[in-house]
């Protein structure tokens, strides 16, 4: 079975040890994120594309969800005394080599897509992880110029675009955000092998992925969208909302910023008929089931929770069975 997944960071690569635990043969291709990629120190970072290199390689910080497992934070601490920031973006010191090798191999003229092959090298996660893109492009959100730290109140009335990162990382999604940007998404080329990737797939898994700044902006590339439409697969997808709230993180501030209730049901719309045709909704929004199949979405309610991979592997299988009932 070929399987692609479009995946941002925690919740799909989470998703992903429980699908490859639920069917250990097939070939997985996962789409990832770049959106949230950023420049620091003179680095190139991408946070999702390495939380699910390290999550399938087994370099991730289990608690944390990101990150590296038993990290220091010597290099972080030296650029602090030294006054160089930004300090609210904890990179370690194992977290750093790689975006050094990353870099080095950027400014040697390699894309990403081959330098996510070459990291991939080393951590063998056992899927294949494609960039949605080789293009730069970075996520911004639309604020309040009084909500930015160091604005006095009143302070203008004007409205000013921060990096995701620092909207989701520093301020905590702590302010309204007033639209979602993927800059430069409209001018850039799926990477390397991902429109093949989704035509040769027998289905395509949407995970428990912030459904705006994660799975959204891979489907905001030029022909992401339209190759997934057209492969003529099933699409099904897993309710990041549970009980009318986010498992993990702050969806439903970026969700509002386009306009979409944070409940299963409306994710599900947001996605629409015309993409997805499977939707999983947790047992405490079974109400939900029938709203979602009216709008021409088949809809079961499970246990959604991704506990441990056992829990994780029930849920991929369950996708993967409501894909085989849409097939049929």
């Amino acid at each position: 079975m070929r399987i692609v997944v479009l995946a941002g960071g925690i919740g799909g690569a989470r998703f992903l040890r429980g699908l490859m635990s639920a069917v250990p043969d097939a070939d997985i291709t996962v789409i990832g994120n770049t959106g949230d990629d950023i420049h620091l120190f003179g680095l190139k970072v991408c946070p999702d594309l390495d939380t699910v290199m390290y999550t399938l390689g087994g370099g991730i910080h289990e608690e944390q969800g990101w990150g590296r497992a038993e990290e220091t934070f010597a290099v972080k601490e030296e650029l602090a005394a030294y006054g160089v920031g930004p300090e609210w973006f904890g990179l370690g010191d194992r977290d750093f080599a790689t975006h050094i090798v990353r870099t080095q191999m950027m400014s040697a003229g390699y894309p990403l897509s081959a330098v996510t092959e070459a990291l991939c090298a080393r951590w063998q996660p056992g899927v294949r992880l494609l960039p949605m893109t080789d293009d730069r492009v970075e996520t911004h959100v639309l604020i309040d110029t009084a909500d930015i730290s160091g604005s006095a109140a009143g302070d203008g009335e004007g409205r000013k675009a921060v990096h995701f990162q620092e909207y989701w990382v520093r301020m905590r999604a702590s302010v309204p955000a007033h639209a979602v940007v993927p800059v430069g998404a409209d001018q850039a080329k799926p990477g390397p092998g991902v429109l093949e990737a989704i035509a040769d797939s027998d289905v395509v898994l949407f995970p428990p992925s912030n459904p705006v700044v994660s799975v959204g902006t891979i489907l905001a590339v030029p022909g992401v969208r339209e190759a997934i439409a057209e492969a003529g697969v099933p699409v099904v997808g897993l309710s990041p909302i549970v009980g009318d709230a986010p498992v993990r993180g702050m969806a439903d501030k970026v969700l509002a910023a386009v306009g979409v209730e944070s409940t299963a049901a409306a994710v599900a719309k947001h996605y629409g008929s015309g993409l997805l045709d499977g939707w999983l909704v947790d047992e405490v929004d079974a109400d939900a089931v029938d709203e979602v199949e009216a709008a021409g979405i088949r809809c079961r309610a499970l246990p959604l929770m991704m506990t441990d991979t056992e829990a994780t592997a029930r849920m991929a299988t369950a996708a993967l069975a409501l894909a085989e009932e849409v097939r049929a």
